[in-house]
């Protein structure tokens, strides 16, 4: 298996355009973990990293897995990519009620160019809000002690310091998406959970090692984390195959058609999309509550935390919405039916037309659900064991999803490239099957 492995990699070098790819990612992704260490201006960032470390909480450090360390470093990349997340969902919910837009999203590459477009500029909204948010938080913290300079330079400064790294970054994703492997949005945010593995493992060894945490605890540990991997890969490779058999059209002197197939629905149609959808939801007034030093406002903030019963109804209930909303967006019944249809298609036992569309309906709406049941549980009960134990190695269910998930879909884009030109892949029997596949 590990000769395998490395004869998998020594190809991807053989091929120049999969190496110049590869190699394009790795240097997109080094600028910013590069980036993510640079310190906003005018700040005492020392004495804010410990003051946030000691009074940041749960919250603080979720958000701070999203943007690699950067948040609680307050550095240009502090925001992250949640603004573009956000923006995005805005969109994408705009786009089922406002016929504009909706008429955009039928247009092709033309229309697709306009909504990204348009995403732009939320997003960019979206960031000189926070930013400002952040801006006034921060004099108002400790009585500004960690402002050098308070003042409208210095608010104007964070503002467009750190929308300008938002922007930066979401350029960053485009840019890796179109001349490198794999999703550049999802990359960066692997990229941002990837990079405190290193970190949380060493503290975690070192806490076993003075004696407060036991063998035992460990290789349970170690034991739920392979699970939930295993749990993740399978369910996310899952298919429901609905069959498909084609009558046979004469044309001409030639036979089409005959032959028996399937449609592949996925049990988890909307992969990673709907834990950072809602994380990137709850922590939009999460964030501002953090920095706005009033009490019940504050305790507003302590119920969005992480761990909390609140946290947890509201990360559930969106993780479900967005399940749905992102299968309803991405697969459409009727046209599937029509389509089918129109090429002589038709499943055994289903009369073609609007019976089509329903049956397919009824079993996307199963499977869906049942994707929507394992999101939930992967992403809510390891973060709930891990604040009622007070675990410290913060590696839960969403960052390990967003991880395995983002793994699988680069490996699959690898794959094709590789088979694509007669070299094997990273399996042995058959292609590797990601999440988009």
């Amino acid at each position: 298996m590990l000769e395998r492995l490395i004869t998998s990699f020594q190809n991807i070098l053989k091929i120049p355009e999969l190496r110049s790819r590869v190699i394009f990612t790795l240097a997109m992704l080094a600028v910013y973990r590069i980036g993510a260490h640079v310190p906003t201006p005018g700040i005492n960032n020392d004495e804010l990293a410990k003051f946030l470390l000691d009074r940041g909480g749960a919250l603080l450090g979720f958000l701070d897995i999203f943007s690699g360390g950067a948040l609680s470093r307050l550095t240009i990349f502090a925001l992250g990519i949640m603004p573009y997340i956000s923006a995005s969902i805005i969109i994408q919910l705009l786009t089922v009620v406002i016929p504009h837009l909706s008429k955009l999203a039928k247009e092709g590459e033309r229309g697709r160019k306009t909504i990204i477009q348009y995403t732009r500029y939320g997003t960019i909204g979206i960031a000189l809000v926070q930013g400002f948010g952040i801006a006034l938080g921060l004099e108002g913290m400790n009585q500004g002690q960690f402002v050098l300079e308070p003042g409208w330079a210095f608010r104007f400064m964070t503002v467009i310091t750190l929308t300008a790294g938002t922007a930066f970054l979401m350029w960053l994703g485009e840019q890796i998406t179109e001349r490198g492997v794999g999703n550049g949005i999802s990359l960066i945010i692997f990229a941002g959970i990837v990079a405190r593995l290193p970190s949380a493992v060493v503290q975690t060894f070192d806490l076993y090692r003075v004696g407060e945490l036991s063998l035992l605890f460990l290789i349970i540990l170690g034991l739920v984390m392979v699970g939930v991997v295993t749990a993740i890969v399978f369910l996310e490779s899952g298919r429901r195959k609905v069959p498909v058999q084609y009558a046979k059209r004469v044309v001409g002197r030639r036979v089409f058609g005959g032959q028996n197939t399937h449609i592949p629905l996925k049990i988890n149609t909307a992969g990673v999309i709907p834990p950072i959808f809602a994380s990137s939801i709850i922590a939009f007034p999460a964030t501002i509550t953090g920095f706005i030093q009033v009490p019940w406002v504050q305790e507003l903030g302590a119920h969005l935390a992480p761990g909390s019963v609140v946290y947890t109804l509201l990360y559930v209930s969106m993780i479900l919405f967005f399940c749905f909303f992102y299968t309803a967006v991405v697969l459409n019944p009727v046209d599937m039916s029509d389509n089918m249809k129109k090429y002589g298609g038709f499943i055994p036992g289903i009369r073609p037309g609007q019976r089509t569309a329903d049956y397919i309906y009824k079993v996307l709406t199963r499977i869906t659900f049942a994707g929507a049941i394992y999101l939930a549980i992967v992403c809510v009960i390891p973060e709930l064991l891990i604040y009622r134990l007070n675990v410290p190695f913060y590696f839960g269910g969403t960052s390990l999803l967003i991880t395995v998930g983002v793994g699988l879909d680069t490996a699959q884009q690898i794959e094709s490239h590789m088979l694509m030109r007669n070299y094997e892949g990273f399996l042995s029997k058959g292609k590797l099957k990601g999440r988009s596949g």
